[in-house]
């Protein structure tokens, strides 16, 4: 678990999106949030209540009740609601959605020895799936920008624990570099 603290300097940019967006600090938030004793609500109940009784955009809802949970360690840092951990990469590369989906597929299977169970190609945002041992999946995916260019991510979910997380954010960005 997390030692309560708020985060680091690295967070100041952050923190700024968080006030602009909310109109409020993290700090402010967390401090309102142990006020009303959200320590020992589930996360549901409080992102619910930071959009419905505050007001809150329910993206920023759901931002600020992450944080909120990691600061006051009831969360690790990549930890899902249902207790597995996740890791996520992405970086731009100079390829339409669909090619630059099919690219980083290739770099998946190619890594994993897995080929994709699903691939949407007709979506906005293209996304394949891939199903590995344990339980495990990572989900490839592609988002179009300016000038011909895609965003592309890979998330690696259902991890137990997040002890490998580290190597799995290190491997992805490998392959991430390898497309485009």
């Amino acid at each position: 678990m997390t030692d309560g603290s708020i985060g680091s300097s690295s967070d100041a940019a952050g923190d700024r999106s968080v006030r602009e967006a909310t109109g409020r600090s993290r700090e402010d938030w967390f401090a309102t949030l142990d006020d009303v004793g959200a320590a020992e609500w589930r996360h549901a109940e409080i992102a619910a209540w930071l959009a419905g009784d505050q007001g809150v955009d329910p993206w920023w809802s759901q931002h600020v009740t992450v944080a909120y949970e990691q600061a006051r360690g009831i969360r690790d840092p990549g930890q899902r609601q249902d207790g597995s951990f996740e890791a996520s990469v992405s970086r731009t590369v100079p390829l339409e959605p669909v090619a630059a989906l099919d690219a980083l597929a290739d770099v998946v299977t190619a890594e994993t020895g897995v080929e994709p169970l699903a691939r949407n190609t007709g979506a906005r945002h293209p996304t394949a799936r891939f199903h590995l041992d344990g339980g495990e999946f990572v989900l490839a995916g592609s988002s179009p920008r300016d000038g011909g260019r895609s965003s592309i991510s890979l998330t690696w979910g259902r991890m137990p624990d997040g002890s490998r997380i580290a190597d799995v954010k290190a491997a992805m960005r490998e392959w991430l570099a390898r497309v485009g």
